[in-house]
Parts: C-alpha cells; sequence; structure tokens
C-alpha cells in the first residue's frame, strides 16, 4: 500500500513549515509521498516546500482559490497513491503516524477512517483550552476527542484517510464549507464503504485562532449542521440539537431565576465548575481550566445560534441552502 498524504493550504507558510518537519521525522520504513496544494494563498509557501525536497518525496501545486474541499480533491487526483490521507496545515504529525495506520489497515481494513486530535505541551493556553472545548467527553467534542461510543464514525479532514476507490467512486468532497466531511461520509455509507475510528492515530492540532474566529468558526459549524440534516435525513441525530437546547434552556433558567426558582441556573454553575474542574486537571493549570469555561460556552453559544438560525431558514422557510447561506459555499 502506497500512501499518499494530501495538504491543502491557504496563507500559512509558518504551519507548513512545523507540518513538513514534522512528516520528515517519521518514523516509516516504506515510501510514501506528500501532496501539498496551495490555494490561491497570496502569501505562498513555495520556498518553504523547497528546504524538504531532499527529505521528503514531495509535489507542490498552486492553484486559483475554490476552498479546501476542492483543494483536496485536486491533491487526490494529483497523487500516485492507492491510499490518501489529509491533513489540515495547523496539523503536526506524531512520528509513529503512518505505522499506526498501517497497522490498523491491516487489521481490519477500511475505505475511509479518521483520527482523534490532541495538544501538545508548547501550544498557548488559548489554543489548550479551544483544545479541551473540542474534544472532551463532556462538551459536544466527545467525538472529535476519540469517542469510540458511536455506530458510524464521521472522520473529520483535519486527519482523514480515504482509498483511491472510494474517492473516485464519491467525487470526493463537496463544495460546502464547512460540514463538507460528514458530507462525504455520509454519501461513502450510502455507497457501500464503511468508516471507523483509529484511535491511536492521533494528530496534534493546532488551530491557531483566537476568539473571535473561533466563534465565527463554531458559528459556522452550527449553520452547516441544519443542511445536512436536510439533504441526509435518515442521518439526523439528538445530539446535533444540544448546543441550540443548551442556550435555549440557560435563557430558560434565567427567568426562572427572575421568579425566584434558582435550580435550573445552578444546574448551568454546576456544568461549568466541572468543566473548570476537568481542565484545570487534564492541563495542570487553572489558567488553562478558565479559560476553558470561555471556550465552551463561545462552542455552545457560537453553534447554537447558528443551528437555531440555520434550521429556521432551512428546514422551516424551506430556503435553498446556497441562496439562505451563500458563504457556506465554493463555486465548483
Amino acid at each position: 500500500m502506497f500512501f499518499s498524504l494530501i495538504i491543502p493550504v491557504y496563507n500559512r507558510p509558518d504551519e507548513v513549515d512545523e507540518l513538513l518537519q514534522s512528516l520528515s521525522l517519521l518514523e516509516f520504513n516504506k515510501n510514501f509521498e506528500v501532496v501539498l496544494v496551495e490555494d490561491g494563498s497570496t502569501i505562498p509557501c513555495e520556498t518553504v516546500v523547497e528546504k524538504y525536497n531532499s527529505k521528503l518525496n514531495i509535489s507542490y501545486y498552486f492553484k486559483t482559490n475554490s476552498g479546501p474541499g476542492d483543494s483536496r480533491n485536486f491533491g487526490m487526483r494529483k497523487a500516485k497513491g492507492d491510499y490518501f490521507l489529509i491533513f489540515d496545515s495547523d496539523c503536526i504529525i506524531p512520528k509513529q503516524y503512518l505505522t499506526e495506520v498501517e497497522k490498523e489497515l491491516e487489521n481490519k481494513y477500511v475505505d475511509c477512517f479518521g483520527g482523534p486530535d490532541k495538544a501538545l505541551d508548547s501550544f498557548s493556553d488559548i489554543q489548550k483550552a479551544i483544545n479541551f472545548a473540542m474534544t472532551s467527553f463532556i462538551t459536544t467534542g466527545g467525538i472529535r476527542g476519540g469517542s469510540e461510543k458511536i455506530d458510524k464514525f464521521q472522520p473529520r479532514s483535519f486527519n482523514m484517510g480515504i482509498s483511491k476507490i472510494s474517492f473516485e467512486a464519491s467525487n470526493g468532497f463537496g463544495n460546502i464549507h464547512p460540514g463538507e466531511d460528514p458530507d462525504l461520509s455520509i454519501r461513502l455509507w450510502n455507497l457501500g464503504f464503511e468508516t471507523r475510528l483509529f484511535s491511536q492515530a492521533y494528530v496534534y492540532h493546532k488551530r491557531r485562532i483566537d476568539w473571535d474566529k473561533f466563534s465565527m468558526q463554531v458559528n459556522k459549524f452550527g449553520k452547516a449542521r441544519p443542511i445536512l440534516n436536510r439533504w441526509y435525513p435518515n442521518h439526523t441525530k439528538l445530539t446535533f440539537y444540544f448546543p441550540s437546547l443548551f442556550i435555549i434552556g440557560l435563557l430558560f433558567s434565567i427567568v426562572l431565576l427572575i421568579f425566584g426558582f434558582n435550580w435550573a441556573i445552578r444546574m448551568y454553575v454546576m456544568y461549568f465548575i466541572a468543566v473548570l474542574l476537568l481542565a484545570t486537571l487534564q492541563y495542570k493549570s487553572i489558567k488553562i481550566g478558565l479559560l476553558s469555561i470561555v471556550a465552551v460556552w463561545k462552542q455552545f453559544y457560537g453553534y447554537g445560534t447558528g443551528f437555531l438560525k440555520s434550521y429556521y431558514k432551512i428546514i422551516i422557510l424551506k430556503q435553498k441552502p446556497q441562496e439562505a447561506f451563500p458563504e457556506l459555499f465554493f463555486k465548483s
């Protein structure tokens, strides 16, 4: 099996440098290739790539901007391998990654897999807090964090593998973003392919974003979900509604508090205390524990309000997704 590592990038030369450095240190005794696709960047990383030409079998392509999904498809069409491994440019890959992937595929082959993400000690406190919000079992991030208590795992494109056969059968990623990875997973299931979590094939995901960008990102995630629910109603789950219900419940608890009933608001206080304690214990830092409360709140509020807005437009008003939220779609 020949692995092709597909990396789309947009204006992130520093990230690419760290990612390629980690790939050059992989402990794997077989050949593999790296396909890096520059998605119309105004700050290209070609000079960074040149540094690694002697260390990696790497191909560099520059194309007009068409979004990460289409860039991944472009890379897979150019790749020579029979199994594609897809990373975001803000990932750092552990040295044993390819060995773990090969082991899993030899043990129980699957045409598409996803792996979890973790935080390095060198990450900033905000990055660690956001990582906690996105991966902890106490938030909606349990699946991203590596929980296997799910009937069909939906891989996320920051750390994802897909066979050439299933890519060609499905035509790869669609033009929605975010949401292109669950969209692909569901289409693969409908074609008869299976997906699976490779719990030991983790990456370190830096998520170089500030609070405002994080809020915007999770808000877009929330907007994308009702669109996917409308496209694939058989794959709708109650957990998709949880952040919105969390926000509505908080408003309800505040109203109850005004009328002298404090039991509901106390439940929310206990929840955020649990977030504080778990994050503090995980990172051994009260500061990160406090920042994790901020991250979880922004995650729930951003996703929940985005979901409600999209649910109203897409499910109730039955507007066309591309017209209701043009910012979520790249032109094909």
